[in-house]
């Protein structure tokens, strides 16, 4: 078995790079890392058995990380919103003869699975009583589920007559997390003798068709955790044979298909397999696979590619979206990517979906969401727009009862993101990967229970602000990310600052003897920066640390009704109320058409930061309460129009002439926007 080293080499590079700004004295010890250390293993988290390769970061158990601020806010939106409600109002969650419920079920295959992991996660983080008991209701009737043979769930088969192992993937991710927060033992059994039967399956009867196949890196990931519990050798001949008949996600310029979730799902199928195969190419392959899509369909902002179901040729403008489904898995993509290579890349890639485009496609009470959301998008209306959209049918409208794969799947994103805010790490430490206010309850050192408090408004502020709570000084080191558009980072311990080089893109490792009321403060400068598209006439978007910002439009909503507008496969319960859950149209009320004014050696002299008070309802996602704008300018082009699918026209040919009068324009966050153009015909100065 090949083995690779060349994460370790590197962070030695740095880390004698960087010796002449390390800050030492005998109670701390700063220095730089491209990664934490490999040589360990935490005696206080689950990480991989021998003989798989060791991951960078480890998951702490749900429950450990409370939200606070802003995430608490989204997330308590979606509780008391959509996905808080959808078992009172979908009728695939209804529970009479309910395939996940009753045997012979009729409804619900792959519905029951994906609400449920967001939903159960969110029961679990607020402890909520009520929340809860639903959840158990079908973690229970999903345990009762098995057979003998070990299958669970609905038999549901594929055209080609073979059983489809798609939503049991989905349900797995669901238990695990159940097991880690009640210890569960019922999980192991039941994980243990379902996958014992599907060792039993002929590979031409396994992962036989396009959805399973597509995305079996979920099956491969649950065999994986479930055998760092128990060492049981069969799961890695039973990993070994998910991978080979698994689509192959290591082509060097071609995917297996070109769907949107598939790709943000399953771009980390080898690099999970190299957990086990040591195989450079495999870790490597999902890297090229990430870059791949965006070398073509992705050359936008906001962290993903334009594939409106498929990506296709000819259809790479900033006008083509990403399903909803797609934010939510790539986000989770990227914190598992981030737990087995310790690549900051992928920290950064999960901010920039989260903050700039999947806030973007809800209403801010966060009870519609639309299906495709659109880097370039000035209609959220009710027509079908194809083939300026690959799917036929309104899929830019705001309706709660519409297009139910991303109804259901939306909820996961959420307590996902929160769980990847802070991991464990090998040496029996803590690394901040992501930031939002939380609260981390954790083991480290020597088995002490530590409490890490992080207070900020980021990406809105530049300050994290760190404090720690514990009954016993304890040695522990703790990790903080520099993300990779950050340059000149600065800490602060106690009120006092270190002298360290914060490299962009590489962690802090502080490593000392910590006391209770020990106090942190990252400081992450943000600067203006734009980028340039070239493969998009050279359209320009502009940046502020994180954030990406979109023209403001005025936006008006109008409420019309979630049964008319409703795609044909939309079904509801009988005693839900469409009133209650009404669908809505955003149409512009203002000019969009604008090519932006831009000197790009001197952004500052043309972009001017406004900033605002922070929101007293810590909801920062609308144009009413986004606390930063940018002034700038631009010029109308009046040739910039409504194209003939009733889409926002592809961007002009560059250069762009226009005649048109010099205006002052407000840019807001992309993530504030629901009317957006954030990728601009740039104008010159």
């Amino acid at each position: 078995m090949k083995r690779i080293f060349y994460s370790l080499a590197l962070c030695l590079s740095v880390l004698v790079s960087f010796s002449s700004c390390e800050q030492q004295a005998a109670d701390v010890q700063v220095t730089m890392t491209v990664h934490p250390d490999l040589k360990q293993q935490n005696d206080f988290y689950l990480s991989n058995k021998s003989p798989l390769q060791p991951v960078h970061f480890i998951k702490l158990p749900l429950g450990s990380i409370q939200p606070k601020g802003w995430i608490l806010k989204l997330m308590e939106l979606q509780k008391n919103g959509l996905s808080g409600h959808l078992g009172e109002i979908s009728a695939w969650l209804e529970k009479d003869n309910n395939a996940w419920l009753s045997e012979g079920g009729d409804h619900g295959w792959e519905e029951v699975p994906y609400w449920l992991r967001g939903y159960s996660d969110m029961a679990f983080i607020f402890d909520d009583p009520e929340m809860k008991e639903e959840a158990m209701v079908w973690i229970n009737g999903i345990l009762n589920s098995q057979q003998e043979s070990g299958w669970f769930g609905p038999e549901a088969r594929a055209a080609n007559g073979h059983l489809d192992y798609w939503s049991n993937m989905i349900v797995l991710f669901t238990l695990q997390n159940y097991y880690e927060y009640t210890d569960d033992e019922r999980i192991i059994d039941f994980m243990t003798k379902y996958f014992r039967f599907e060792m039993t399956v002929p590979d031409e009867a396994f992962l036989s068709s396009y959805w399973q196949n597509s995305r079996g890196g979920d099956n491969l990931y649950s065999v994986y955790w479930l055998y760092n519990r128990t060492g049981d050798a069969f799961l890695l001949e039973l990993a070994e044979k998910i991978h080979r008949n698994t689509a192959d996600w290591t082509q060097k310029s071609s995917l297996p298909n070109w769907h949107n979730v598939n790709i943000a799902q399953c771009f980390r199928e080898p690099a999970t397999w190299f957990m086990q195969s040591g195989d450079s190419a495999h870790y490597h392959a999902s890297y090229n696979v990430h870059d791949l899509i965006r070398r073509t369909f992705g050359q936008v902002p906001g962290g993903m590619f334009g594939s409106d179901e498929n990506a296709r040729l000819g259809y790479i403008d900033p006008r083509q979206g990403t399903e909803t489904c797609g934010f939510a898995e790539q986000m989770t993509s990227d914190g598992i990517m981030m737990r087995i290579t310790g690549d900051p890349l992928w920290a950064d890639n999960c901010e920039d979906v989260l903050f700039n485009s999947f806030t973007a496609a809800f209403t801010s009470d966060m009870k519609s969401l639309r299906y495709i959301t659109c880097p370039n998008g000035v209609t959220a209306d009710a027509e079908n727009h194809h083939p300026g959209i690959d799917n036929r049918g309104p899929f830019l409208t705001m309706n709660p009862f519409s297009s139910r794969c991303c109804q259901h799947n939306h909820g996961h994103a959420l307590p996902y993101y929160l769980q990847n805010l802070v991991m464990a790490t090998n040496d029996n430490g803590l690394a901040a990967i992501m930031y939002n206010s939380n609260v981390t309850t954790a083991k480290v050192g020597d088995g002490t229970e530590v409490i890490l408090n992080q207070e900020t408004n980021y990406p809105y502020e530049e300050d994290i602000r760190f404090s720690l709570t514990m009954e016993q000084n304890v040695a522990f080191p703790l990790y903080l990310r520099i993300p990779g558009w950050c340059e000149n980072a600065s800490l602060q311990l106690n009120g006092n600052s270190v002298n360290v080089y914060a490299k962009a893109g590489a962690y802090i490792k502080i490593d000392r003897e910590w006391a209770d009321g020990d106090q942190l403060s990252l400081n992450l400068p943000m600067n203006l920066s734009s980028r340039i598209w070239k493969v998009n006439q050279n359209s320009v978007s502009v940046n502020y640390g994180p954030l990406t910002f979109s023209l403001k439009i005025d936006e008006e909503y109008k409420k019309i009704s979630s049964v008319e507008s409703a795609i044909g496969d939309s079904k509801w319960q009988k005693e839900a109320d469409p009133e209650e859950w009404p669908a809505y149209t955003i149409d512009p009320q203002s000019p969009w058409n604008y090519g932006l004014i831009l000197d790009p050696d001197n952004l500052e002299a043309s972009l001017k930061i406004i900033r605002k008070g922070w929101p007293a309802d810590d909801y920062p996602f609308s144009l009413e309460n986004t606390p930063i704008e940018i002034q700038a300018k631009g010029r109308r082009i009046p040739s910039w129009k409504i194209d003939q699918y009733g889409l926002v026209d592809v961007q002009p040919r560059y250069p762009v002439q226009t005649s048109e009068p010099m205006e002052d324009i407000t840019l807001v966050p992309m993530g504030a926007a629901r009317l957006r153009i954030s990728a601009f015909p740039f104008l010159k100065q």
